[in-house]
This record gives structure tokens, C-alpha cells and sequence, in this order.
């Protein structure tokens, strides 16, 4: 029970309190839709984006962070972000954002390297960043590993990858003119380039890595040719001067060109195939030399004009080439021989090696025993002058007639062929002995005895002048006018020439006279005694007249 007094429901007391609920204004609508779209972006741009890689350049060239771009086949698919240069201040680092789409490119061979206007031998290239502005290419790789950091290359790639072709190798013993970019032809068209270089690892070649663009791949064969096609090839033989080059680009950046020979049946090359760069064409195409036969040379004359790889002919065919000189010493006859050392390559001999003995058993034996029955019959090694203006040698195998017996040691090695003195010493030493015999002629009483000749010919020929000739003048103008006398008296009109008609005609009559005479005699041979008688009269002729008939009658 409550100690309290009730209050009476009617009495008046406080008022209830009203709570009324926080309502939005709709003015905050637009902030919220701000963020919302502000997140969504965030969103979108945290999705969309790529990976981020660092790249290493020599120098910062063409590279603007914010305004580079990176391009891969001409589609942008990043930009470089900044650029900064390296700790140790040896190259610049660029950092570049990659777009969601181009995560592929991030593989661990991918190459970098930055596209700018570049001038060489092979070329012009980035002339369109002229007025775009530089930017960063791309070469996606084929590796499976992924990485975010890269070194650019600092000239472009020669060959994508990606193009249809095929990689060779090819050795060579120096580079010569050929560079990254030199062309590759055959048959004169350009088929490939090379791609890259590396010295070998003993240090005494180098490896030249050639990209031949398809279809002509697959003129490559097994039993291909590669020559340096580098520069001109100018030769003179008897067809006349020869120039020859590929094109006017081997010339000034080098090049290098293959063949096969027309009667190759070899089949296509595989990739990686490793071939050996020739140092022309004639080298190249030239039949294979097959295992080479080293013979040591002995001279005892001065080979001044002589070096190696000098040619060795055999009956004027290039069958070797010297591959060593030097000098000797001979104490029996203190002497300094010269010995050189060649390589022969019988194949070259070519059908000839069919028709030689068969070596069996032994080879070195029986070719020993070969060439020792050659050597007496006159082979000997000759060095002959090459170039008369130049003075270059050359060493020749040929027989020599009526030469000398030597002794050849058949057990001997290396195998010591003889030889003979070289024709330039040969016409040396004849120049000389005919110097000598000159030299030993009396010239000065020769050239008194011919100076008094000549002064008895100078006053002989005076005499003629002052003497003879005058009178052969006054001689040949008496026969002239005795020339003319005598033409005067054969003209048509002269006394001589009417004398001579004359008695031409009394010659007539008398022949005449004569001729009926011995008619008369012919038939009446009696009439020497009896005289004639009127029938012995002979007939007048047609030539006689009726005066003369009459006359004739008369006894």
C-alpha cells in the first residue's frame, strides 16, 4: 500500500515529450554520388592495371617520364613513368606502366629498346619520330618465364620475332666488312641479313648468325656455299678486265651470298645449320680439296717476292698454296737456305687420279715411292715469277728436261722435293754474263775506228756533192734533149718519117716484082736459058697494068 496520495488523473501535469527521427538532406546526395564514382574508378583502375617493369639504357635519349609511350606493333600498351639514373651512375632506369592487356610481354626474353631517327650503312630508320616523338618498341618473346626487369638494346633488333624464316650459323675467319644489318642475297636478290656476331671461344674465328626470310629458306641446302660478297671483285685474265659485286650496298655495309652447285641433289638445311664463310665465289664453288699432302721445299736463292698463301701449280693447274717460310743454315757450305713448306691437294688433279697407280696398303709408302719415280723422270719445284711489276712468286711443279740426278730420300718426313733455280734468277744471271761480255768488248777503239769512219764518210760525201752530182746533172739534161731530138724526128710530119714511107713502098714493088718473078720460074724453068716466050708470058695480075703486060711481052 502506497503511503503516497493517488494523483487524480484529472489534475493537469508536464507534457509528453515527442522524439522526431534524423532525416538526409538531399543536398548530400551529390558528394555520395561523387565518391561512389570516384571509387568505382579506383576500382576500374586498380583492375585495369598492368604490371609495372624496369628498364636499363645506356643514356636517357628520347625518354620523357609521363610522355613516352610504349608500342608494340604500333598499338601504345604503356608509358613510361620516370626516369632516373642509376646508382652508380653507369646507365638510367626507366620505369614504365604496362597496360592489363599487355602482361604477355613481360616474358624473359622479351627486347625493349628505344625507336628514334638512326642513320647507317644499312640505312635510314625512325624518320615517322620525327614529329611524333620517340618511344619505346617491343619484341615479345617465346619463353614461358616472366621477370620485371630488362635491359634495352640499344640499336633495334634485325629480325623480330614471329617472321617466317630460318637461323644458320656460318664461321668465318675474321668479320671483315660485315655488320649487323649486312644483306644476304642469292642469285643477287636480298634474302635474309645478318642478325648477329660472336667471337668463338678459342679466340681464332667467328660465328656469324644469318636470317634467311621464307621462301627462300629453303634454297638453303645441305651442300650450300657461303662467300664474303663484300666489296668489288676485280680481276684480269685474258677475257679482259672483270668487276663484279652484288650490289652497290656490299660495297659500303658488306654482305654475304650463297649457292649450290648445278649438280646438288641435297635437301633443304635445318635450322641452326653451321656453315663456313669462303672468301669469294671461284673459292666457294670449287670442286672440295679433300685431304691436303705436305712437301717441304729446299732453295738456295733468295725468295724475295714469295709469302704464304702463294698458289703451287702443277703443269699450270692450282693444286696447293705455301703455307710456311723459313730460313735455314748449312754449315758445309755456310749457306742460308730457304725452306718452304706447301700443301698439295691431289683431288684437285680431278680425272687425272683415275688414271695413276692405285695406292694399296701403305699409303704414305706408295706415294712416296710414286713421286720418287716422278722425281726421276725430272719433277722439280720451281719459284717463278708471278707479276713482272709487282715481283710476286709462285712456286710451279713441272718436269725440267735434262735436269740433274739428285738423290731423294723416299724415308724421309716431311717429304723433301727438289728443286731447281726459279726463271727470274735464271734471266738474271744470263742479263749478267751478257753485261759481262759487253763490259769485256773494246768499246773505246771500237768508237775511235767508227769516228774515223764517219769523217771518211763526211768528206766521201762531200765529194759526191761538189763533184758527182753536178756532173750526173749536165749528163741527164744532154739525154733529155737527145730524148727530144729523137722524139722531133719520129713525129708524123717529119722528113725521116716521109723517107721511110717511101721506101717502104719501093719495098712493096720489089716484093712484087720478086713474087711474079718466081711464078714465072715455077712453071717454065727454062725460061733461065731460053729467055721467055710469048705463051710463058704469065698472067697479069690484078695489080698490073696494061703498060706493064706490053712491056714484059717484048724480047
Amino acid at each position: 500500500m502506497s503511503l503516497l496520495p493517488d494523483k487524480n488523473p484529472h489534475e493537469p501535469h508536464d507534457p509528453p515529450v515527442t522524439r522526431s527521427r534524423w532525416r538526409i538532406s538531399p543536398v548530400w546526395l551529390v558528394p555520395l554520388v561523387a565518391a561512389l564514382i570516384g571509387l568505382s574508378m579506383v576500382i576500374h583502375t586498380w583492375l585495369s592495371a598492368g604490371p609495372e617493369i624496369t628498364l636499363s639504357f645506356q643514356t636517357a635519349a628520347g625518354l620523357e617520364a609521363g610522355k613516352t609511350p610504349v608500342k608494340y606493333k604500333d598499338v601504345t600498351v604503356g608509358t613510361v613513368s620516370s626516369v632516373a639514373l642509376s646508382d652508380d651512375g653507369s646507365h638510367v632506369i626507366a620505369r614504365v606502366s604496362l597496360a592489363r592487356s599487355a602482361r604477355s610481354l613481360t616474358r624473359a626474353d622479351t627486347r625493349f629498346w628505344v625507336v628514334r631517327p638512326r642513320i647507317g650503312i644499312g640505312g635510314v630508320s625512325g624518320v615517322d619520330t620525327l614529329l611524333s616523338g620517340a618511344y619505346i618498341g617491343v619484341d615479345t618473346g617465346l619463353s614461358k618465364a616472366v621477370r620485371t626487369t630488362f635491359t634495352g638494346l640499344e640499336t633495334p633488333p634485325a629480325v623480330i620475332n614471329g617472321v617466317p624464316g630460318t637461323s644458320f650459323a656460318i664461321h668465318t675467319g675474321d668479320l671483315g666488312s660485315l655488320d649487323i644489318g649486312s644483306p644476304v642475297y642469292y642469285r643477287r636478290i636480298q634474302v635474309g641479313q645478318v642478325t648477329s656476331y660472336n667471337l668463338d671461344t678459342d679466340g681464332r674465328s667467328v660465328s656469324v648468325q644469318i636470317f634467311v626470310n621464307a621462301p627462300y629458306d629453303h634454297f638453303v641446302t645441305t651442300d650450300s656455299r657461303f662467300w664474303n660478297a663484300s666489296g668489288v671483285d676485280l680481276s684480269l685474265g685474258a677475257d679482259g678486265l672483270k668487276l663484279k659485286t652484288q650490289s652497290l650496298a656490299t660495297i659500303v655495309a658488306g654482305g654475304i651470298a650463297f649457292a649450290a652447285p648445278d649438280s646438288s641433289t641435297a635437301v633443304s638445311a635445318p635450322a641452326g645449320t653451321h656453315f663456313t664463310l669462303a672468301t669469294d665465289e671461284h673459292t666457294a664453288m670449287a670442286p672440295p680439296d679433300g685431304p691436303a699432302q705436305y712437301i717441304q721445299l729446299r732453295f738456295m736463292q733468295p725468295l724475295r717476292g714469295l709469302s704464304v698463301g702463294a698458289p703451287v701449280e702443277f703443269s699450270g693447274i692450282d693444286v696447293g698454296r705455301v703455307v710456311s717460310m723459313k730460313l735455314d743454315y748449312d754449315p758445309a757450305t755456310q749457306h742460308f737456305p730457304s725452306i718452304v713448306g706447301i700443301q698439295v691437294y691431289p683431288q684437285r688433279l680431278g680425272p687425272v687420279l683415275d688414271k695413276l697407280p692405285k695406292l694399296n696398303g701403305d699409303t704414305d709408302q706408295q706415294a712416296a715411292l710414286f713421286l720418287g719415280s716422278m722425281v726421276a723422270r725430272g719433277l722439280r719445284a720451281q719459284a717463278r715469277s708471278g707479276n713482272l711489276l709487282t715481283g710476286q712468286l709462285y712456286i710451279s711443279l713441272d718436269f725440267v728436261p735434262n735436269a740433274p740426278k739428285v738423290s731423294f730420300d723416299l724415308a724421309a718426313r716431311p717429304v723433301t722435293l727438289p728443286t731447281v733455280d726459279g726463271s727470274f734468277e735464271q734471266l738474271q744471271e744470263q742479263v749478267a754474263s751478257i753485261a759481262g761480255k759487253i763490259d769485256r768488248m773494246p768499246l773505246d777503239s771500237i768508237a775511235q775506228h767508227l769516228d774515223t769512219a764517219l769523217a771518211e764518210l763526211d768528206s766521201t760525201l762531200g765529194q759526191v756533192n761538189g763533184q758527182v752530182l753536178p756532173a750526173t746533172t749536165q749528163t741527164l739534161q744532154q739525154a733529155r734533149q737527145t730524148f727530144g731530138a729523137a722524139q722531133g724526128m719520129l713525129a708524123d710530119d717529119s722528113p725521116l718519117q716521109q723517107n721511110l714511107a717511101q721506101t717502104l713502098q719501093e719495098i712493096q714493088r720489089t716484093a712484087r716484082s720478086l713474087r711474079t718473078l718466081t711464078d714465072l720460074l715455077g712453071r717454065h724453068p727454062e725460061a733461065l736459058l731460053r729467055g721467055r716466050t710469048g705463051d710463058a708470058l704469065p698472067a697479069a695480075s690484078g695489080n698490073h697494068s696494061g703498060t706493064d703486060a706490053s712491056q714484059d711481052s717484048n724480047p
